[in-house]
């Protein structure tokens, strides 16, 4: 049977890489150069903080910049660290270009599905950190673009993240086109949004939100290949 969909957009973080691990290296690296104490409670504290401005950023709250500096001030006033916050978000960024990880079981999906559809990457974050993480990967061969918020000037889950994007993809047909993420307030609502199918990859079993469409829920990233 002919599928239904030529175009797949994918989300990178926590989806196809392994942005926990990355995150939580690049912390380690950043507490090391400050001489602050390194805790799994600290790195934890550092995630919840840094998720909450993301969530903020993605209703339209703050901004990337203004996101950048937040987070660290707000772990050093947590914590009652006496270190530079904008130092920091310098630093930052720079740490966390230089890990990338594959997520289990990834590159064997995107090996299977190349050649039978056109693939994207569709991310929020830093245009050169997603870029130098993404192509340090060896998912990269598989994927015809990436499309990364900075330089697309919107974030997801914005339509005009997606309008942009569309216009970019040649021959885009968004009833040929299917969003495969982990979060529901980019990923999915943003697929919502734009009115495309949505395949939420949720791996740790979370409840589904009621009233929130979703075209398809996965706990495995294999499963993909059985929905395209």
């Amino acid at each position: 049977m002919m599928s239904k969909y030529k175009f797949l957009l994918f989300d990178a973080d926590s989806t196809l890489l392994d942005f926990k691990k990355s995150e939580y290296e690049a912390v380690i690296d950043c507490l090391n150069y400050a001489n602050l104490p390194i805790s799994d409670d600290v790195i934890q504290k550092y995630s919840e903080i840094n998720d909450g401005y993301w969530k903020m950023l993605e209703r339209g709250e703050i901004t990337k910049k203004e996101l950048m500096i937040a987070r660290w001030k707000s772990l050093f006033e947590y914590y009652c660290f006496d270190a530079d916050a904008n130092e920091m978000s310098e630093l930052y960024p720079e740490k966390l270009a230089e890990k990338s990880y594959v997520i289990e079981g990834a590159e064997e999906l995107c090996k299977n599905l190349y050649g039978n559809f056109k693939m994207y990457i569709v991310t929020n974050g830093f245009k050169l950190v997603q870029q130098k993480r993404f192509c340090m990967c060896p998912l990269a061969k598989y994927f015809d673009d990436v499309f990364i918020s900075e330089d697309i000037g919107f974030d997801k889950p914005a339509v005009e993240y997606f309008s942009e994007i569309a216009k970019r993809i040649p021959d885009y047909n968004p009833e040929e086109s299917i969003i495969i993420g982990d979060s529901l307030t980019s990923d999915i609502k943003g697929g919502i949004n734009a009115g495309i199918d949505t395949c939420w990859y949720n791996p740790n079993g979370k409840k589904i939100p009621d009233g929130m469409k979703i075209t398809y829920v996965i706990s495995k990233l294999s499963e993909i290949e059985d929905i395209v």
